[in-house]
């Protein structure tokens, strides 16, 4: 089993660069980040965690700018979006960000997506919440077109585009693998798909293993699964372990440098035990 990690990059948290260089030394093999382009004042949607919004949400840097950061100090490390709001983004600007990512950090993009909780968010970026499923599929078949064809078009109901010329191609070939968060069985459907694997969100094992089941039998095949946010727990980690998750992302809070290097070094250690 892989060990990443997962957390959020704020102005008020430890750097991009000094984040990538102490993951990549402490030999955990990849970094997912978390988007928000923005939080309404103004917000009915409840906090999926419950309780108030952290204060991290309001704060994330662009995951395709530190990613970049990232990706420049370091040799190894997977770089991904644990998830990118592809319904709050334009197909033909993301695919360009993606190919550029794989493009810098030399085949190293994981591209994690979702379809998004804060309705007010969506909103502003005038996606309907009622139909962002609809439109999440829709931008992720012109984005994989665009990645694979040499001159794509796109004709459907919310992205329409004539052939165009989308260049650099992404270094991994035919794509950058798509990693799809959520757990319902549209979820399911969509790894079945387009999707290279399951992003599952902060399960414990014992939710997680129907989960899988329900996964393997709507994709109709065997999905890798990558849980986001994990707990640095034994039991938890050796339930994962049991049930064949194929990578763990142990949660690192937004703290300043000194405070994450420390947190670093507690979980290289936990994850040292199971290597």
């Amino acid at each position: 089993m892989k060990f990443g990690i997962s957390t959020f990059i704020t102005d008020q948290g430890i750097a991009p660069a000094p984040l990538g260089r102490a993951i990549e030394e402490r030999a955990f093999d990849s970094l997912f980040i978390a988007e928000h382009t923005h939080i309404p004042l103004s917000r009915e949607t409840p906090y999926p965690g419950g309780g108030e919004l952290p204060e991290e949400y309001y704060r994330t840097l662009d995951p395709f700018v530190a990613l970049s950061t990232v990706a420049a100090v370091t040799e190894r490390l997977l770089v991904g979006t644990g998830v990118a709001l592809v319904i709050q983004r334009d197909p033909i600007i993301t695919a360009k960000e993606v190919a550029s990512l794989d493009l810098v950090s030399g085949g190293r993009a994981v591209f994690g997506i979702g379809a998004g909780w804060n309705r007010e968010e969506m909103r502003n970026h005038g996606t309907d919440p009622r139909t962002r499923g609809r439109l999440l599929d829709e931008r992720m078949r012109a984005i994989l077109r665009l990645w694979t064809e040499e001159h794509p078009g796109f004709h459907g109901d919310f992205v329409d585009f004539d052939p165009v010329v989308s260049l650099p191609e992404p270094v991994q070939r035919p794509h950058p693998p798509v990693y799809v968060g959520g757990g319902s069985e549209r979820t399911f459907a969509r790894i079945g798909e387009y999707g290279d694997a399951w992003l599952a969100n902060t399960l414990m094992p014992d939710e997680l293993g129907p989960k899988m089941d329900e996964l393997r039998k709507t994709a109709g095949r065997e999905v890798p699964v990558t849980v986001y946010a994990a707990p640095a727990s034994p039991e938890v980690v050796e339930g994962y372990a049991r049930l064949g998750v194929e990578r763990v992302l142990l949660y690192l809070p937004t703290l300043p440098e000194s405070e994450s290097l420390e947190h670093l070094d507690q979980l290289a250690e936990f994850a040292g035990a199971y290597r």
